[in-house]
């Protein structure tokens, strides 16, 4: 029953930390986001968002079940909002990965460079997008541009 609860409580904070829309950081002047869950009189930190003047999640803490620091990840945007750099940090602060994003003259993301902690491509995601704008494929290469997976969407209309 407290796994459920527990289940519960997460899945409705998580869907706040999403939620958050940028305007609404902005019209509230918000800075930052905490989610915490309480179990036995505990109360433990889930993860931790800070955001940017323009209202875009500039910085996110992760934590693991006993409220220490899993994780960092720290975003750069370009003018329009979109994320121009993803760097990922270990709970010691040191630099697991780094993702860097490009994007087309309509703001949709196009490449996905992956590196690992030496700047090393590791992996590239290459995204295209049908005539409605909607994302068709996305092709994964390894670290010497060999092809190793795609991926293609298919929509349903009503």
């Amino acid at each position: 029953m407290k796994r459920l609860i527990l289940a519960i409580v997460f899945i409705t904070f998580t869907s706040i930390v999403f939620g958050q829309k940028k305007k609404e950081v902005k019209k509230y002047k918000i800075k930052a986001l905490t989610v915490t869950s309480t179990e036995n009189g505990k109360t433990i930190n889930d993860s931790r968002t800070v955001f940017g003047t323009t209202g875009e999640a500039i910085e996110e803490i992760n934590y693991d079940k006993n409220g220490v620091v899993k994780s960092t990840i720290k975003y750069k945007h370009n003018s329009e909002g979109d994320v121009l750099e993803e760097a990922e940090y270990d709970e010691k602060g040191t630099l697991k990965e780094k993702r860097s994003f490009k994007y087309n003259s309509l703001g949709e993301k196009i490449e996905e460079l992956i590196t690992d902690t030496n700047g090393k491509l590791v992996k590239k995601n290459v995204y295209t997008y049908d005539g409605k704008g909607l994302k068709s494929e996305r092709k994964s290469y390894d670290g010497n541009n060999n092809l190793i997976s795609v991926k293609k969407y298919s929509y349903e209309y009503k």
